[in-house]
């Protein structure tokens, strides 16, 4: 924190620069006379009166370019533009728990104001890598599949993909009701407004509520209201980190995020690549996903679950390749799966934990992998099944994968109120799947 706030000090010597407004093109302000770094705020006051936050973008010549926090503020040529030095650091403590807040850190509960003299800075802090310790403790998350087949640890980063409707909302919830950790952050990134209302009155009630914090922002807010949501929860799961804490972070979702920057990336005149998103916002997923993770120095941690929503359900979307490119796991939501009712309609063969091997035992071990063949070759011949082509008694594996396709679906399968220990769920496992199989489902629904 000394480093940041002497890198504050040193911009706020010397004279206040007070800039002034020159152009409004495309959502994006032309200020003279501003001479602050990227990502350093200033305020300006509307015709009607208001004052609203503006951030600084980029640059054309000697001009800052900002973007406004309110797309529709009615602003008028020549409006002074002055310094918002709070801008860059996000309200952190124990009074967030159990709040939920804006992406400027604005109560939204109705609660009263919220009481801390601590600060965290937005974009985090610049920290040796050799500080990040490795994932060596399984996590517990409630879900059976999850944590018997895909087996999370503390600090570990994992990617939840799926196109929309196929019940991504319905297993963060799951998890969010049954994870083993000391602080939930949950940043609710360009939904729908009624989505934001649902989730507070069903998920931050019992136990929960006294250990989870909302960072939420409408779909329908300026994009860079959009990055500094993500951005302040991240903080905030920091600051619990640098405490010592095991955090759950959940950002829901990456793509909204990447949408958010390329729509200031383009206004800034960036060119468009893959399926139109400029090098920035691809760019910033790695930066966001890589604040996550093990602190060897405080001993705290912060697993993270990032949801992608796949455009078209093309899993080679570029934010989907980007972000399954740089976290510790993925898991894929299958809409073939949920239309059959099974839910949570996770794709165990086009899924994966990177750390598993680390840190489960040999049992488990070859009990996944058991699993993984069965479930492999009955997909793989799936067309042949459906067609009736192949006929009984031609391949050994393809008979055992079509008698167990109930078992496998029902180990999957879990009520949305149902919890299943980490324990009982590898158990399950090893006992249905283990070198030697019980044929019988071992699963009840």
């Amino acid at each position: 924190m000394r480093q940041f706030t002497d890198r504050i000090a040193s911009i706020s010597t010397g004279p206040r620069a007070i800039g002034k407004l020159v152009a409004h093109d495309g959502g994006m302000l032309e200020v003279t006379g501003f001479n602050y770094p990227i990502g350093f705020g200033g305020s300006l006051r509307t015709a009607d009166g208001r004052r609203i936050t503006a951030e600084i973008a980029g640059f054309r010549g000697s001009r800052a370019m900002m973007i406004p926090l309110e797309s529709d503020a009615a602003l008028k040529n020549g409006t002074r533009v002055e310094p918002n030095m709070q801008s860059s650091l996000a309200a952190v403590g124990d009074a967030l728990l159990s709040r939920v807040i804006g992406p400027m850190g604005e109560p939204l509960d109705r609660r009263g104001p919220i009481i801390t003299n601590e600060r965290w800075p937005l974009m985090g802090k610049r920290d040796n890598v050799l500080n990040r310790s490795g994932v060596s403790e399984p996590i517990d998350l409630g879900v059976r599949a999850i944590n018997a087949l895909l087996t999370a640890g503390y600090g570990q980063r994992i990617a939840i993909a799926a196109g929309s409707g196929v019940g991504k909302s319905v297993l963060i919830g799951q998890i969010l009701d049954n994870a083993d950790a000391d602080v939930i952050v949950v940043g609710l990134i360009g939904e729908r407004g009624r989505e934001v209302s649902d989730f507070v009155e069903t998920r931050m009630t019992g136990p929960v509520r006294n250990k989870i914090v909302t960072v939420a922002v409408p779909a329908d807010h300026s994009p860079i209201l959009r990055l500094r949501a993500a951005h302040r929860a991240t903080a905030i799961a920091e600051y619990f980190r640098s405490k010592g804490k095991r955090v759950l972070l959940v950002i829901d979702s990456l793509t909204r995020i990447a949408h958010a920057q390329r729509e200031i990336g383009l206004a800034l005149g960036e060119p468009p690549t893959m399926k139109g998103y400029p090098p920035s916002s691809l760019a910033l997923v790695p930066k966001l996903i890589e604040r996550a993770g093990n602190d060897s120095i405080s001993g705290g941690s912060i697993t993270a679950l990032y949801t992608v929503l796949a455009d078209g359900g093309d899993m080679e979307d570029p934010v989907v390749d980007t972000a399954r490119a740089i976290v510790d796991g993925h898991i894929i939501l299958s809409r073939s799966l949920s239309e059959q009712g099974v839910f949570p309609a996770i794709d165990i063969g086009r899924s994966l934990s990177r750390v598993a091997n680390d840190i489960i035992g040999e049992e488990q071990r070859m009990a996944q992998t058991n699993f993984r063949r069965i479930w492999s070759a009955y997909e793989e011949n799936r067309d042949l099944l459906l067609m009736g082509a192949y006929r009984a008694g031609s391949d050994a594996d393809i008979d055992e994968a079509v008698a167990r396709r109930p078992d496998l679906l029902n180990f999957i399968r879990q009520r949305p109120h149902e919890a299943v220990p980490l324990n009982d769920s590898m158990a399950a496992l090893i006992q249905g799947f283990g070198p030697q199989p019980i044929a019988a489902s071992l699963v009840e629904e």
